[in-house]
């Protein structure tokens, strides 16, 4: 998978809340970065604009790689293993329009993090991501 840490000019996190009415979602209520599963065959950074695409309506400038991490779902009763590469990224416009798979967005600033119930292992990805911006 690929997820993105989608930080702003004025140095804030796109966080997205998963929402009941998701069907396949296993988190329902909590944040989490914008990202997903790749398709068979797709190149990851294609897949990581897609996902963007498609939960937030926003294009993105990918930058450098902050983050791998790990998490196993249950999806469908059926126990899971998802590997995610996330990307520090920079929106091209700051508009977003989600999709059926979210009921609400947050831009939030590192100290405004602790505020919000963050699915693991986000919490470390955002702060990596800043932490590569202040590099």
């Amino acid at each position: 998978a690929t997820k993105a840490v989608i930080i702003n000019t004025q140095n804030q996190v796109l966080i997205l809340r998963e929402a009941t009415t998701y069907k396949d979602g296993t988190n329902h209520g909590r944040y989490h970065l914008p990202g997903g599963r790749l398709n068979p065959g797709e190149p990851f950074l294609q897949g990581l604009q897609r996902e963007v695409r498609e939960e937030t309506g926003l294009e993105i400038v990918i930058g450098a790689p902050v983050f791998v991490g790990e998490w196993f779902p249950v999806i469908k009763g059926e126990p899971n293993q998802i590997v995610a590469v996330f990307f520090r990224c920079s929106p091209r416009v700051e508009t977003v329009v989600l999709s059926d798979e979210h009921d609400d967005y947050q831009w939030v600033t590192a100290a405004e993090l602790a505020n919000y119930d963050i699915m693991l292992p986000d919490p470390a990805a955002i702060q990596a991501g800043f932490t590569a911006i202040r590099q």
